[in-house]
């Protein structure tokens, strides 16, 4: 009997890995982590497009090998938009009231 009191209003995910109440809303700091996270990982892919081309000892070795190939930067702008169209959908689908 106090089984079935524990299981009300719980549900359970990935086959009892994940558990939760049901009608609990995500956490304030989840809610603020997704943007942070999110737009730190995108200024990284733009800020170290081309390699760490101001480092002390492997800065020179860097800027030769871009000299000797091409860049990417088109790429590297495209891929960090469809990153932040990402970023943009996951914070709003962490923000959103749960339906259920």
């Amino acid at each position: 009997m106090s089984e079935e009191k524990k299981d009300q209003g719980l549900k359970q995910y990935a086959d009892g890995w994940i558990t939760e109440r049901e009608g609990t809303q995500v956490p304030g700091f989840l809610k603020l982590a997704f943007p942070i996270i999110g737009l730190f990982c995108c200024g990284y892919l733009i800020v170290y497009m081309n390699g760490e081309v101001n480092h002390p000892d492997r800065g020179a070795l860097v800027q030769a090998f871009n000299k000797a190939t091409a860049t990417a930067d088109p790429l590297m702008y495209f891929v960090t938009g469809l990153a932040l169209v990402y970023v943009v959908i996951a914070v709003v689908f962490a923000i959103r009231k749960s339906d259920h």
